[in-house]
C-alpha cells in the first residue's frame, strides 16, 4: 500500500499554493527592487536603473537613526517586561488551580485578540485620565501589552508539556524553590521563553496602530516610514528602510519557529 506522504498533489492545487506564495511575497520583492532604483521620486516599473547609493544616503540620514533606536529600546524593554509578566501569568494559570482561572487567561489574551486601534483608544484614553504625558515609557507600556500575550502563549504551552513528577522529585530531593526553577523547569521551558521573546520582540519593533495613539510627538521607525511614504522626501530611502524592518522582524521570527519546532519532546515527559 502506498503511503499517503508519498502521493504527489494535484497540479491544481501546486499552481494555488504557487499563487497564494506570490501574492504574498511579491510586494516584499518590489520593496528589495526599489531600493536599489535610481528613480527618486516614483515607482517606474523596471526600474530605469540600478545603485547602491541610496544605502549610503540613508546610512547619513540622523532622522533614521533616531527612529532606529527607539523602535529598538522600545522592543527591548517592552519583551524584558513580557517575559517577566508572561512567565509569572503561565505559571500560574499551568501549575495551579483555582477559582476565575479560565476567566484569567482569557483576560491575558485578550489585548492581542481586540483590534489594535480599539487597545490605542483604550490606552490613550487611560493615560489622559491619569494625566501620564506622551513618552517613551507609553510606547513601551502600550507595546507591552500585547507582548506579554505572546510570551504567555509561548509558556503556558510548555509549562503544560513539563513532568509534575519532576518538579516534585527535586522538592523532595531538599531542592528550595529557587533550585527547582533554575535546574528543572527553566531548561524546560527555556526555548519556549526565548521563542516568545523572539516574537514579542519583532512584533514590537514594526507596530504601528499602538503605537500612534501612545508615542505623542516621537517617531519609531514605523512612524517614521509612514510619515515619509505620505510626503516623501528620497522614497528609494523608505525602501531601504523596510529592507531593515524585514530582516529585523524576519530573523527572530524564523528563529523562534526552530526553538519550537520540537517544543513536544519535553524532559520527563512521559516519564
Amino acid at each position: 500500500m502506498r503511503s499517503d506522504r508519498n502521493t504527489s498533489a494535484p497540479l491544481g492545487l501546486k499552481i494555488a499554493a504557487g499563487a497564494g506564495l506570490a501574492f504574498l511575497h511579491l510586494p516584499i520583492l518590489l520593496i528589495f527592487l526599489y531600493a536599489f532604483t535610481t528613480e527618486e521620486k516614483s515607482y517606474q516599473f523596471p526600474p530605469p536603473g540600478l545603485t547602491l547609493k541610496w544605502f549610503a544616503v540613508t546610512w547619513n540620514r540622523p532622522d533614521v537613526w533616531e527612529a532606529l533606536g527607539l523602535s529598538v529600546r522600545v522592543a527591548a524593554i517592552s519583551t524584558a517586561i513580557a517575559l517577566v509578566l508572561g512567565t509569572l501569568c503561565a505559571a500560574a494559570v499551568s501549575r495551579t488551580k483555582f477559582f476565575g482561572r479560565e476567566t484569567i487567561s482569557l483576560l491575558v489574551i485578550l489585548p492581542i485578540a481586540l483590534p489594535g486601534i480599539i487597545t490605542g483608544i483604550a490606552l490613550r484614553s487611560a493615560f489622559s485620565f491619569a494625566e501620564i504625558p506622551f513618552s517613551f515609557w507609553t510606547i513601551v507600556l502600550g507595546h507591552a501589552t500585547f507582548c506579554v500575550v505572546v510570551v504567555y502563549n509561548n509558556a503556558v504551552a510548555r509549562f503544560r508539556r513539563v513532568s509534575g513528577s519532576l518538579i516534585e522529585a527535586s522538592m523532595d530531593l531538599g531542592a528550595d524553590s529557587f533550585q527547582t526553577f533554575r535546574y528543572i523547569i527553566l531548561p524546560n521551558i527555556g526555548t519556549a521563553l526565548l521563542a516568545g521573546g523572539m516574537l514579542a520582540f519583532a512584533l514590537s519593533f514594526d507596530e504601528v496602530i499602538v503605537t500612534t495613539f501612545t508615542a505623542g510627538q516621537q517617531s519609531t521607525l514605523p512612524i517614521w516610514m509612514l510619515e515619509e511614504l505620505v510626503r516623501p522626501r528620497q522614497r528609494p530611502v523608505t525602501n531601504v528602510v523596510a529592507m531593515v524592518v524585514v530582516i529585523v522582524t524576519f530573523l527572530p521570527i524564523l528563529g523562534a519557529y526552530y526553538l519550537t519546532r520540537d517544543g513536544d519532546q519535553v524532559a520527563g515527559s512521559g516519564k
